[in-house]
């Protein structure tokens, strides 16, 4: 009886299917281990948190800083930027990037590798901006380590670059879900805040890794969302005018906010130690009478969406706590934004329900339901991620019920921080102050869901510049498409040559007697300038190094062996425009 024969498993061969567009089942798997790691990073980062809890918080509680006496509330952000400062400042300065704002980048410009530094680094500053008062987010931080973790298993597998991207979002999205119970947001903040592209190649990988996140946070803390929200409704269409009004001031503080964490120039010229004591300065002094400030500030958001709070204190977290994050960032302390964003947006929106239910109670019937349309508006329009705003209020609240008047708050809130504010978005704004653009151009879209294996011409033999007519014959006889003409004294560059130039020379007997040794230099025939490519890259990466060296075509080459490289393939101008005119 014949037996069914089964490939064995080649990490060659899953590098080879992962470099193409298709290769589907590969991310997939991808996106399982990316989704449980991430998972386990996100409860690691929440267990640290308990841990600083335990010796500095009355009932083991990080948010309890409500419960401190107000000389120790006041001292402990002083303490937490000398800490950060003490271990940032012998550092150098690309080291001090972190956050979701540094993932953006390093998959916009070097292809989803993360820095090993940068990594550690935002471990400390993650856990020590939250437990020592400042006003900080975990989530930024969960998606720094969760993406870097991610991407660590392609750079560890020698993966092509083109899955690192897809990894970096897998991180993302898990990191989301982990850290609000709620997968879909996830899914949808990735892909539309740091991806920025939808395609289906994308979207499972990632779905799977949020899957899988959440899962592992379920494990360990529960399937209840971060903070609980009410049963809410809109019971009449009046409340619109003023649900209109509510996102207009809540878009407008998004743009400030935004403009204010950019940094002032002369915020900049501060020297780093200055800048940290105005930090710790400020957020004390305000802690001192007002501790809801402090850290994420869940607590006082699960509060203000179920009980009353005194209008003093929804406005100082309103205006102030929003400001406090701000500080932080133009400073230099890049901490997580989307916790105080959600806390400001809900302490802003009940500030709106309960005046309005003062001031025209026959138009807003339902005051209690602002502070959720603020805390969604608000996150919409800072991030400008008015899709993933909405996936997230659906999920925390798990009541379709709120979805149109969420809508149309996302909608006002976004358009009035973009138009009137010119807010491209917290992360966007601070990559264009670092003079950088993300690659968000369909062309290198394109080029970068692919790696140079999917497209190279593997067809070729390398040869020295001078050789004998039965050398020449050898050479031809593996029939290759392209033969690669290497200096033997590695002082010149590699040139392409198609073999059909060589073969035409060998079928003219005159040239051959002319000729006792065949230069291939001299042989009759186009010839390419060929600069190096590494087999990981993607075809964005390629065409990059195309238009940046002046040639026409590259060979790709990969490390057999410590010292020793080897040349799988040629990849030409051409190849890649064609590959990207089928694609389209």
């Amino acid at each position: 009886m014949a037996r069914l024969a089964f490939r064995r498993p080649s990490m060659e061969r899953f590098r080879r299917q992962l470099a193409s567009v298709d290769a589907m089942p590969q991310l997939c798997l991808l996106g399982i281990f990316a989704g449980v790691l991430t998972g386990g990073v996100m409860v690691a980062l929440r267990l640290l948190l308990q841990l600083g809890a335990l010796f500095l918080m009355p009932g083991d509680d990080p948010e309890a800083f409500e419960a401190l006496p107000p000389l120790a509330r006041a001292l402990m952000p002083l303490i937490a930027v000398a800490l950060i400062g003490l271990w940032l400042w012998p550092q150098p300065r690309r080291t001090l990037r972190m956050g979701i704002g540094h993932v953006i980048e390093r998959l916009a410009y070097h292809q989803g590798k993360m820095p090993f530094r940068n990594w550690l680094n935002q471990w400390w500053v993650g856990v020590i901006s939250v437990i020592g008062g400042l006003s900080a987010g975990r989530e930024g931080p969960a998606v720094h380590l969760g993406s870097a973790a991610s991407s660590w298993i392609g750079t560890r597998l020698r993966l092509p670059h083109n899955s690192l991207r897809v990894l970096v979002g897998c991180g993302t999205a898990a990191a989301i879900s982990a850290s609000f119970n709620t997968p879909i947001a996830g899914v949808i903040f990735a892909m539309e805040v740091v991806i920025m592209e939808y395609t289906i190649a994308g979207f499972m990988p990632v779905i799977l890794a949020s899957t899988m996140g959440a899962l592992v946070s379920w494990a360990v803390y529960g399937s209840e969302p971060a903070f609980s929200v009410p049963p809410l409704e809109l019971s009449s269409l009046r409340d619109l005018p003023w649900i209109v009004l509510t996102a207009l001031i809540i878009g407008v503080m998004a743009g400030v906010f935004v403009r204010l964490a950019k940094g002032h120039a002369l915020v900049a010229r501060l020297p780093f130690a200055l800048r940290l004591l105005m930090i710790g300065s400020v957020t004390g002094a305000i802690a001192w009478f007002y501790p809801e400030v402090q850290g994420i500030g869940y607590d006082s958001l699960a509060q203000t969406l179920n009980a009353p709070m005194a209008l003093d204190t929804l406005l100082v977290l309103a205006v102030i706590k929003l400001s406090l994050t701000a500080l932080c960032l133009a400073g230099g302390i890049q901490v997580g934004v989307i916790g105080p964003l959600l806390v400001s947006g809900a302490a802003a929106g009940a500030v709106m329900g309960m005046m309005g239910g003062a001031w025209l109670p026959s138009i807003v019937t339902t005051p209690d339901l602002y502070a959720v349309l603020g805390m969604a508006a608000m996150m919409a329009a800072a991030l400008q991620a008015p899709l993933a705003a909405l996936l997230a209020l659906l999920e925390l609240t798990r009541n379709a019920a709120i979805m149109l008047p969420g809508m149309l708050a996302v909608v006002v809130a976004v358009l009035t921080a973009r138009q009137f504010c010119g807010c491209q978005g917290f992360f966007m704004s601070t990559l264009n102050q670092l003079g950088q653009h993300p690659l968000q151009q369909p062309l290198m879209q394109a080029l970068s869901r692919v790696a140079v294996p999917a497209v190279m011409e593997r067809n070729l033999v390398r040869t020295p510049r001078l050789i004998d007519h039965d050398r020449a014959r050898s050479l031809l006889g593996s029939k290759p498409t392209w033969l690669v003409i290497v200096d033997d004294n590695r002082n010149k560059p590699p040139l392409a040559m198609k073999a059909a130039s060589l073969a035409r020379v060998l079928d003219d007997e005159a040239w051959l007697a002319e000729h006792e040794r065949i230069d291939l230099e001299e042989v009759p025939g186009e010839r390419l300038d060929l600069a190096p490519v590494p087999l990981q890259a993607t075809l964005s990466e390629a065409f990059d190094t195309l238009n940046e060296s002046g040639v026409d075509a590259l060979y790709v080459e990969h490390m057999t062996a410590p010292m020793i490289r080897k040349i799988s393939g040629i990849i030409t101008r051409e190849a890649i425009e064609n590959y990207y005119r089928r694609k389209r």
